[in-house]
């Protein structure tokens, strides 16, 4: 790893009709760039993992600043359905066998409280983002079926997760879904995630933080005296910067085991038809590609999944029809009688890693700069993580469990 880097070039992220887009969100004043720039701290990305880390360093330090080259929240956020979940891609039972059961125990731990705190912080910050509170209902597939999950559950049990293990039978009569198991756990959320990006740099702002937008760092020269960021006419210098570059990654970072995907997403009208128990309940099922669902509150059904692994914007485009209508006849197969007609299809950028775990670390070999790379469905989670761990990592400190979170 050499001491500079360069930012590879934008893409687009996000192609079709996005349902956020379809929601009035006030405007969000940003700054030109006019002239070069010396602060404690840069957050290169705002999206809305840059916005919580944002909201958390302002309070600590006099100068800082968040630069983007789109406006805030018009990237991957943007695309994002936001479904506020403290489970882990990677199942714990899996987890364990790739990491050990104490660490796996303790990754799963960690993202469950740091959904706990991102909820109370939103209340408590009195950010209007649509949050609301939701259990989840994790449902057998091909992925695992019912002696897996019930290991699943008490796995989770063990580790002081609170969940319920669902038989085929007591799925089929409490939410009238015909599988052959399933685990429901309180704890989880839904957000409009551009509002709630919006709403965290507001705050932050409000702390003297200042957002730059468009502005595109083109690249990264990290010395003793300070990290430069290369801003095209003009340079930021930084005594830390943090890169929260999302799926447009930073070139030569150690990447193993992490790879961008594509999925899919559909939302309906609003007050469509759909059973009363969404509104309370997050669905995901183990399987491939899976399927998701959720809800928002002027009554939409929200469904994604169909993840593909090819990161192309044009086999994304071409294939919203044909995504759309597969999502609604899963939809049709797991809920009887819903017969979903989508005013919104759309498709992303996706990013995972191997053990659905984040990258929350300095960059080898980069004094002074931090990655973070929350890959995976709850990377919103992640970015609260983050905005925990980075303070303490920025200080030079090493926080309880950031050793789980380092480049692999």
């Amino acid at each position: 790893m050499t001491d500079s880097i360069e930012l590879g070039p934008g893409k687009n992220l996000r192609t079709g009709s996005l349902v956020w887009a379809d929601t009035a969100h006030p405007p969000l004043g940003t700054h030109a760039l006019k002239q070069s720039l010396s602060v404690d701290v840069a957050i290169v990305g705002a999206s809305i993992s840059g916005a919580f880390m944002a909201h958390a360093l302002a309070a600590r330090f006099e100068k800082v600043v968040v630069l983007d080259r789109r406006e805030p929240g018009l990237g991957s956020t943007h695309a994002s359905t936001a479904m506020l979940q403290f489970e882990i891609d990677t199942p714990l039972t899996d987890l364990a066998d790739q990491i050990g059961g104490a660490n796996a125990a303790q990754a799963w731990r960690r993202s469950w409280r740091a959904t706990q705190a991102l909820s109370c912080m939103v209340r408590d910050e009195g950010i209007r983002c649509d949050l609301s509170d939701r259990y989840k209902l994790y449902l057998c597939g091909n992925e695992m079926e019912s002696r897996g999950m019930e290991q699943e559950a008490r796995a989770r049990r063990r580790a002081g997760i609170e969940c319920e293990y669902l038989s085929g039978r007591e799925l089929k009569a409490r939410f009238g879904i015909d599988r052959t198991g399933a685990i429901l756990s309180p704890g989880a959320e839904v957000a409009d995630p551009v509002a709630l990006s919006r709403g965290l740099l507001r705050r932050a702002r409000r702390d003297r933080a200042r957002i730059f937008a468009p502005v595109d760092v083109r690249g990264v020269l990290a010395t003793k005296h300070g990290v430069v960021l290369d801003a095209c006419r003009h340079f930021v210098l930084a005594k830390k910067a943090i890169f929260y570059t999302g799926y447009e990654t930073l070139e030569l970072l150690p990447s193993k085991g992490m790879k961008i995907t594509s999925s899919w997403a559909a939302a309906t009208a609003p007050r469509a038809a759909y059973p009363e128990w969404l509104d309370r309940t997050l669905v995901w099922e183990a399987a491939k590609p899976y399927l998701y669902l959720r809800t928002t509150t002027d009554g939409r059904l929200l469904v994604g999944g169909e993840d593909a692994e090819l990161d192309s914007l044009s086999y994304r485009a071409n294939t919203l029809a044909l995504k759309g209508r597969r999502l609604a006849q899963k939809t049709a197969r797991l809920l009887p009688g819903v017969k979903p007609k989508w005013n919104h299809v759309w498709a992303g950028a996706f990013g995972e890693s191997s053990d659905g775990l984040p990258v929350i670390d300095a960059i080898p070999g980069m004094p002074g700069c931090f990655s973070v790379m929350g890959f995976g469905g709850n990377g919103t989670v992640y970015a609260m993580l983050a905005a925990q761990l980075i303070p303490g990592l920025v200080a030079g400190r090493s926080p309880a469990d950031s050793r789980l979170f380092r480049f692999r």
